[in-house]
Order: structure tokens, then sequence, then C-alpha cells
């Protein structure tokens, strides 16, 4: 039989401390029976003697501290998994959205996890073909990576996540891919449309969706992506799968972490996130990967808006120390009404050679992405000086790098909506573009690979 406890002392924000409670645990679930009966979940943040702070998950609003009585569960946040999660839509506390009915559940997992051990794990080598040549062409993801999106506020990082989400697939192999999408603090219109996209196009047939909405508690927040993770993680190494993890929008992430902070009065770190914060994106991140002797793997596609469109802000900051690379969603691009608006210069995947090259996509695709990189850094260049200077003031082989990057821009960034690109289309567009610049230029790749794909003009 559980105690019940009718001594709640005080309550701020969604913070609630019981006193003379004994035997309770770190990150134990607790139920809060309000005056008017209704239940509320909790967990405990932190125990000091007889004392305990609970963390509500629905907010403390209508809490008569004289009348509510707690109980403490003895255990900590479980989902309760099954491959029936499959095709469903959840909430941020694990609740069916959906109007289905309840999981029966296979196995019950706890939330919290904990990080791959780094000597079980396996290196990231097979590519995963998202359909979006800026990806898949310049800045490859691979199979365990994890490789964050950085956006920003009114770009259309949320329809590039659904694309990615509906052709992502792991080229040349039948086996079973999934995607598990995470969304924390999204507005009901982006809900919406997410669930909506995902429905028409089918994707919802192999992905299992956690949506906490803007208005839903913001201490949710901080249980959706560990949701998202623990049922990768069945997915992945209980049934094999390969999973795609998509987390959008971190940000909301963090600013939930940074509210419980100020509510525990904790010493503020930079710009008043807390000074864990470092910490707890890890316990996330490192929660994907490949593990030696498993088939299947998660793959962590994290999705953040840059505040103020600053690369040096914490979020940012810390993602890229934790993460292998990041893709760079350009305001500027998006301006000129170009989707998707990824700027290919400043975005890197730091694994992009594990998983590219001959049996994996093709044998001239490092070299192919070398020499465009190259070749549209020499074309930005000539654009800036042309403003400075005039296009006059340009030489013939500046003119020809400056048409270069437009017709990049226009042919291998652009691409519509519904599109989805093989890497073979992708790198074949690529030797198109390259088509326009002399042999002599083209000193990133190599003769045997000009010999094969290389046309000059009028052939």
């Amino acid at each position: 039989m559980l105690k019940e406890y009718l001594t709640v002392s005080s309550v701020a924000g969604p913070l609630v401390v019981v006193e003379k409670t004994t035997e309770v645990k770190y990150a134990e679930l607790a139920e809060v029976r309000f005056s008017d009966g209704s239940l509320r979940r909790g967990k405990v943040l932190e125990v000091s003697r007889d004392k305990a702070l609970v963390q509500m998950f629905e907010g403390t609003i209508g809490m008569d501290v004289s009348t509510a009585k707690v109980r403490f569960l003895g255990r900590t946040q479980e989902l309760g998994v099954s491959p029936d999660l499959v095709g469903r839509v959840f909430d941020g506390a694990g609740r069916p959205r959906d109007n289905g009915p309840q999981i029966i559940a296979a196995k019950r997992m706890d939330i919290n996890g904990n990080p791959i051990n780094p000597s079980s794990r396996a290196y990231p080598s097979e590519f995963i073909q998202t359909g979006i040549s800026t990806i898949d062409g310049m800045n490859p993801l691979v199979r365990g990576q994890k490789l964050p999106l950085f956006s920003a506020a009114g770009l259309p990082h949320a329809r590039l996540t659904a694309q990615i989400a509906r052709q992502a697939k792991v080229a040349g192999t039948k086996e079973g891919f999934a995607v598990v999408f995470g969304a924390m603090g999204i507005t009901f219109e982006e809900a919406d449309f997410f669930m909506r996209d995902f429905r028409e196009t089918g994707a919802i047939e192999r992905s299992v969706l956690f949506v906490n909405l803007a208005n839903d508690p913001a201490i949710e927040r901080i249980s959706t992506p560990r949701l998202a993770l623990t049922c990768a993680e069945y997915l992945a190494f209980d049934l094999d799968m390969h999973v795609l993890v998509i987390l959008i929008d971190m940000t909301f992430y963090c600013e939930s972490l940074r509210e419980i902070s100020a509510a525990r009065k904790e010493i503020p770190g930079r710009r008043g996130y807390p000074g864990y914060l470092y910490t707890d994106l890890a316990t996330l991140y490192e929660r994907a990967g490949r593990i030696k002797g498993k088939a299947g793997s998660i793959t962590l596609l994290p999705v953040l808006t840059m505040p103020e469109d600053d690369k040096t802000h914490p979020i940012p900051d810390l993602t890229g120390y934790i993460t292998e690379g990041q893709i760079i969603v350009s305001r500027e691009l998006h301006r000129k009404g170009i989707y998707p608006p990824v700027d290919v210069l400043p975005s890197l995947s730091r694994l992009k050679d594990k998983g590219i090259g001959r049996d994996k996509t093709r044998e001239d695709h490092s070299d192919v992405l070398n020499q465009l990189f190259a070749c549209y850094a020499k074309g930005k260049e000539a654009r800036e000086l042309a403003v400075i200077l005039g296009e006059a003031a340009l030489s013939e082989l500046d003119k020809l790098y400056l048409a270069f990057a437009d017709a990049f821009e226009n042919t291998f960034v652009r691409q519509k909506e519904s599109e989805d690109r093989s890497i073979t289309d992708t790198l074949d567009i690529g030797w198109e573009l390259l088509n326009s610049i002399p042999h002599a230029e083209l000193k990133r790749v190599r003769e045997e690979y000009l010999d094969k794909y290389y046309r000059k003009k009028g052939q």
C-alpha cells in the first residue's frame, strides 16, 4: 500500500515541496490528488532528508496546499513499447493523441535510458538517402550519425524535416526503416501540418509521432525527446530496424530547462541557461548510434531555431560540440525564394567520407562534392566582388564562376517539396554544372572520373 502525504508545504510554478517523506528516491514518479478530485502527475527532482521536491507535469494551477494529497509510486517514468507503436501519434507524456487505443505493452522501458557505451559503438558507415541534393550530395547523412539542422524563426525547417521524414531510407537495402518524430513546443498549426502531411503521404505507416504543443505543460517538453529516443531504442535494438529520430525544436526544450532551473533558484550559466545544459543535451544526443552486434541503428536529426540567427548562442554552440556537423538553413536563400534554403558552405557532415564512395553511393561522389564546393565558394566571392566593383570589373573566369553560383542555387539547391532525388540524380546534376567550368579548373576531380563523366560544351 502506497503512503499518502498531506504535507505539501509550498508551491513555486511547477514545483511542489512535500515534507515529512520517507524512502523517496530521485526521479521517482508522484501522483497529486487535488481538492476537486483531479489527479496530476509529477517527478521527484530533489530529495533532502525528509523533504522531496516534485516537478509537476500538468502544472499546479488550482492546487490547495492544505488539501492536496501526494503519493510516490516507487518507479520512474516509463514508456510501454510494442510493435504497435508504429503508425501512432502520442502527446508529450506518451498518451495517444490520435484517438486510438492504448498500447498493450510488450515491455516497459525507463525513458531516461543511457548514452551508448563508447566501447560498444560501431562506427557509422552507411549512407542514408534523404532525396535532398544539398544533404545527400554535399553533406551526406550516415546511419548512426548525429547531424543537427540549424534554422531560425520564419524559415521553412518544418517543411524540410517533413520532407526528410517522408523520403529518408538506407539506399540499397530492404531492411525495416522507421521514423520517430518528437515535436516540442510547436503550435497547433505546425502539429496539424505534420500529422496531415504524414497521413496524406503514407509516411505515418512507418512513423511514430510524439507531439508536445505550445499550450501543453512546458514541463512535458523535458520528457518528449526522452520518450522519442526510448521508442527508437526499442525499434532499433529490439526489433532490428534502422530508425531516424527527428527532434524539433530543441530550442523550446532548452527554454523549458531554463524555466525549471530558474524555479529551483539554481545559479544560471550563459544567458540564463543552467550550467548543466551541455551535459543534459549530451545525455540525449549520445543515445543515438550503432551498437556492435546489433543490426538496428539510431540516426539523430535534432532541429533547432537559433535565437537572432546567432550560431554562437549556447544552444547551437553546445549542440555543435556534441554532434557530428550541422546543416545550416539560410535566410538569404529563403529570401530568394529557393527551397530548400540549405547553405552548403557553412554546413558540414563530419562523417561524410565514411558513408560515400564505391558500393555506397558512387565512386566519384567525394571528388564531385569537393569540386562543387570549391566552385560555389569562388562564385560567391565573385558575387561579393561584383557588388563592390560592378560586374564589368570581373575577369571572364570570375564571370564564369558567378554564373556557376547562380546555376548551382537554381538547379542543385532548388528542388520541389515533393521531389525525391536519388543520389545518382544528384551527382548527375553536379556534373552538368561542372561541365560549364573549363577542364583545367577542375583540380579536385581525379582524371579517371573526368574522362568518364566530364563533357565539354558542344559535345
